[in-house]
Formats: structure tokens, C-alpha cells, sequence
């Protein structure tokens, strides 16, 4: 890929050879104790360290698109230390860790810097995506490329249109039978750092998606994203002209199963802000520890012995601890998704509906807590805390700017609609009610596993409006299937789905 705009970047202090403190099986696979959580984050203890000592440095930087460092040589240390194949099976040369030990790890190298452990999100979505496919050459041959470290980005959405469902980057043969990828994307986010790009195009009115690889001919990334936080997640434009495809790796969106692929770009955004809740509290208490200057009126002669300051301090800590709480439990359900995948068939409907309400739940939480935090954090102390040097205002900043992905606004609703109708959110994807997600989950949930033929038979339509005839029969089968779902009220009690000790916090 051209990147037109961008610069290498250093990275000071960053070691150049990544210790590796995981034995190898004779299979050349890690062989993990039963912590595996505890070993990873040793693993990657001093790339994420390193990666905090630069945050700041980096966010007072960042702010020209097109002139400023991309921190690409951390981005790259972590590949290195194996970060991209936390997912891929111990058997394949990856860790195999679950999606609450995930959850975990992602938020971890949020605390230090929320724009790197953002712009993961489009590797492990894709990840996913592989771990699902049956057996195939192909679905090994791309293991094999993330295990040896290649990073994919992510290329789906564009400013055209009106929803996130119109597109207008083609995919179609030339003059000469060659076929030709043509279009421009934005919020690219990840890209601008990957191996790959994994995007969505037309391909005569059908939506089709793919990845292609950076360096091809024709691929060029533009560091323009220009949004007051996530400056660095290099979420702008890629643009693609003429780029040769093999018709072979296009896959029509259509006849994709069933997955918890939604479900988890939105889970992997709360461990994000997760993340950032941490970093809230580790700079409070990093601002408060030195400190001697306090004010007339306060309770005790240095603030770190006022128990108002104290009384802050403590609500943000209790603010990140039930913040990341909820990401885990919520994690824990999706891992009980998953293990349900028929690979070419799909997961568990019911169980899906269930853990990605949970997801929601979340999302309507996890949110304004973190924002409530990022501004409470100015309560510990004076004017001095609002010195530009220091950045804090990065958290409310990279906050906003990640919450805004998906307006907890719609959220409440549906979290709503579950507990008291039993609508749950897969079928709110299903039923288009306006938005643009609505149109991309659509034939996915058609092949759900346990949906009556009468549903599967049934007409798309794009409408906003059901008939009376079909809310009948949705509400005839939902009473039918409520036996076997966990109950909606209860779902925050759920214990996590993971089996292994390991994978708990």
C-alpha cells in the first residue's frame, strides 16, 4: 500500500528482540499453564509498558493528519510478541485464549494507550471471521499468515450513501477478464498499520467481501482521519484503483452464517473503553501521590490524606473495576456462543440473542461511566491538572470518540424490548427498523440454527414496518423458544460460559 502521508515513527525505549517466556511444544505451539491469563499479560508486559511511557508524548503529536509519527513500531512490536494470534489455537502455533481472556488483554493495552489497542479491532474481528470457516486450505492458509504475524485492517464503511449499508466500491472482471477492485473507504481504522485489508465492495448489486493485501498495486492509505480523540488509529481513507482480485477469495455477504460478529466488534469497544477507565484511574492516582499543594479549605494537609480526594479516587477505581466487569461477564456469554458454531451452519440463535443483549447491557453502562470518570479525574486536584502537558483530557476525548460508534441511545431500547417482549437483538437485525446494520445482519440471521422454515422462506423486504400477520408469528415462536433461553431479566447473574479457571480475571 502507497501511504502518501505518514511517516515511520520511532519508538524509544521499545526492546528489540521480544523475550519469549512461553515454552514450545515439539509441535513448535505454546505450551500454556493453566494461568494462561497471567502469563500473557506477562508476555506482553514490557511492549505494553513501553507503549504507555510514549502515550502522552504521542498525543500532543498527534494533532495534524499527515504530519505527525504513526506509532507503527509499537504496533509492530506487539505483532512480534505474538499479540494477532491470541485467538488461533494452541495447535496451530496461536495461544487459544477465550474472548473474556481477550477481553482482558485488549483492555490492558488500552490502559496504556487506547489508540493501539483500538485500531486492533478490524484484526481480531477478521480473526474471527477465520475461526469459523470450515476446515479449508484457505481458512489454513490464513492462520498461518496471522500466526507468522500479519496484521489485517479493516476497509468496510464509506461517506456515501445514507447508511453503512450503501456502498459504492466495485469489485467486477475488465476488458481483459482481470477483476478490478475500485472504490474509496473511510474509517479505515487499522489499516494504515496492516498487512492486509479486509473491505466489503459490489459486485453487480450483490455485496461481496474480501481482503487484499496492502502492497498490491493500486492500494493507497491516507492518514486524513481528523476526529478530537482515537487520533492515531489512522481511521481515515483508503483508496483503491484498479486493484487485481482473485474472484476465487470473494465471498458474497448473503451466504455468510450466523455469528456473534457483531456481537463482539461491539464487546471489543467496551474492553477498549474499559481500558481507558483504568488509564483514568492510574493518572488520578499518579497526580495525586507527589502532590503537597492543596487548598485552604481542604481536610488535611496534603491531598493524598483528604478523605474527599480519597472519596474521588475511590469512585473512580470502583468506576473501572465495574466497567471491566461487565465486559468480562458479557465476554463470558459470547465464549458460550462460540462454542456452539457449526462451521458453514452457524451458531445457536437463542444463545446469540442472549449474550449479545448482554453486550448492550454493557454498552448502556460502561459508557457514561467511563466519560463520568474522565471528567470526575479533574476533581483531585487544581488547575495545574488541566496543564496541557499532561493530556488528560485525553481520556474524555478518546472516550467520546469510541462511544460514539454505536449510540447506547439504540441500545437502551432493544436491551428494553428483550426483557419485557423477548424481541431479542438478533431479530432486530433481522427486521430492519431503519438502520443500516439492520440491512448487513439481515441474511445472517436467516440461517440461524432453530429458525422455523416458515422464516427462512419468508421475503426480504428493506421496509420499516411489519405486518400484523408477522408480529403474530414472531410472537407464536418466541413463546415457544423462551423455555430454552436464559431468562432476560437475569442475564447480568449469568455466570461466564468458560469452562477453563484460567480464563477468568
Amino acid at each position: 500500500m502507497t501511504d502518501v502521508t505518514t511517516s515511520a515513527g520511532g519508538a524509544p525505549g521499545l526492546p528489540s528482540d521480544r523475550p519469549d517466556d512461553v515454552p514450545a511444544s515439539a509441535g513448535g505451539a505454546p505450551c500454556l499453564p493453566a494461568d494462561r491469563l497471567a502469563v500473557l499479560r506477562a508476555r506482553f508486559a514490557p511492549v505494553v509498558e513501553a507503549i504507555r511511557e510514549g502515550a502522552v508524548a504521542r498525543e500532543l503529536a498527534s494533532g495534524t493528519p499527515g504530519d505527525r509519527d504513526l506509532p507503527h513500531a509499537e504496533v509492530r512490536a506487539l505483532a512480534d510478541a505474538g499479540f494477532g494470534r491470541l485467538r488461533v489455537p494452541e495447535e496451530r502455533g496461536g495461544f487459544g485464549v477465550t474472548l473474556v481472556e481477550l477481553a482482558n488483554l485488549v483492555a490492558d493495552l488500552a490502559a496504556a494507550d487506547s489508540n493501539i489497542a483500538h485500531l486492533w479491532r478490524g484484526h481480531f474481528g477478521y480473526t474471527e471471521l477465520v475461526l469459523l470457516r470450515p476446515d479449508s486450505p484457505a481458512r489454513d492458509e490464513w492462520l498461518q499468515r496471522i500466526v507468522d504475524g500479519a496484521i489485517v485492517g479493516n476497509a468496510t464503511s464509506e461517506r456515501t450513501g445514507t447508511t453503512l449499508a450503501d456502498i459504492s466500491t466495485t469489485v467486477a472482471p475488465d476488458d481483459s477478464g482481470t477483476w478490478r477492485l475500485d472504490g474509496r473507504k473511510f474509517y479505515s481504522t487499522g489499516t494504515l498499520y496492516a498487512d492486509w485489508i479486509y473491505l466489503a465492495a459490489d459486485r453487480d448489486g450483490e455485496r461481496v467481501t474480501f481482503a487484499v493485501p496492502t502492497g498490491a498495486p493500486g492500494v493507497t492509505g491516507v492518514d486524513d482521519w481528523d476526529g478530537f480523540g482515537q487520533r492515531l488509529t489512522a481511521s481515515g481513507t483508503t483508496v483503491f484503483d484498479g486493484v487485481a482480485v482473485d474472484p476465487a477469495v470473494v465471498s458474497a455477504y448473503r451466504d455468510a452464517p450466523l455469528s456473534h460478529i457483531q456481537a463482539f466488534y461491539q464487546l471489543y469497544l467496551l474492553a477498549v473503553l474499559a481500558g481507558i477507565g483504568q488509564a483514568v484511574v492510574d493518572d488520578a492516582v499518579a497526580f495525586v501521590r507527589p502532590r503537597t499543594r492543596t487548598y485552604i479549605h481542604a481536610n488535611a494537609a496534603v491531598p493524598g490524606e483528604d478523605p474527599q480526594v480519597l472519596a474521588v479516587l475511590g469512585r473512580l477505581s470502583a468506576g473501572a473495576f465495574t466497567a471491566r466487569s461487565l465486559v468480562v461477564a458479557a465476554a463470558g456469554l459470547l465464549d458460550g456462543v462460540v462454542a456452539t458454531n457449526e462451521p458453514g451452519v452457524g451458531v445457536d440463535h437463542a444463545l446469540l440473542d442472549a449474550a449479545e443483549n448482554a453486550v448492550y447491557q454493557a454498552q448502556v453502562e460502561v459508557g457514561p461511566r467511563v466519560l463520568q470518570a474522565a471528567t470526575e479525574l479533574f476533581e483531585v486536584g487544581g488547575a495545574s491538572a488541566a496543564d496541557r502537558t499532561r493530556a488528560l483530557d485525553r481520556h474524555w476525548r478518546n472516550a467520546r470518540v469510541v462511544a460514539s460508534h454505536n449510540p447506547a441511545v439504540y441500545k437502551e431500547r432493544l436491551v428494553g424490548e428483550y426483557v419485557l417482549h423477548g424481541r431479542g437483538p438478533v431479530d432486530a437485525w433481522e427486521v430492519p427498523r431503519g438502520g443500516a446494520d439492520a440491512v448487513l445482519r439481515a441474511p445472517r440471521a436467516r440461517r440461524a440454527r432453530r429458525v422455523p422454515p416458515a422464516r427462512v422462506s419468508a421475503p426480504r423486504t428493506r421496509s420499516r414496518l411489519r405486518s400484523r400477520e408477522t408480529v403474530r408469528q414472531r410472537e407464536s415462536r418466541l413463546s415457544g423458544s423462551r423455555s430454552r433461553q436464559p431468562a432476560a431479566g437475569r442475564l447480568y447473574a449469568q455466570p461466564s460460559s468458560c469452562n477453563r479457571a484460567s480464563s477468568m480475571p
